[in-house]
């Protein structure tokens, strides 16, 4: 299988300039979304509980889930307001 790609009617200083444009991304934007939604798993391992203790904090309410599908997210900046101190 051959691995070359062949551009016709266009210079090498468009390509150049289109690559430019694509390679010029915001750091910012690249990092990570505003919120990301993290799955159960990943709530599980965030918090170092398992899924039946998620389960039951999602039920109480102190935790609130959000479907898609038949999946189950739980958005980053929630799941971290839910966790308040003792001694406060």
């Amino acid at each position: 299988m051959n691995n070359q790609i062949f551009l016709q009617g266009i210079t090498i200083e468009q390509l150049a300039e289109v690559l430019k444009s694509m390679l010029a991304i915001n750091p910012q934007e690249q990092a990570q979304p505003a919120n990301p939604l993290l799955t159960r798993d990943e709530v599980c391992e965030l918090l170092s509980f398992n899924k039946t203790s998620l389960w039951k904090h999602t039920k109480s309410g102190r935790l609130k889930s959000y479907g898609i599908g038949n999946r189950v997210y739980y958005k980053r900046d929630e799941v971290l307001e839910a966790v308040k101190p003792i001694n406060s």
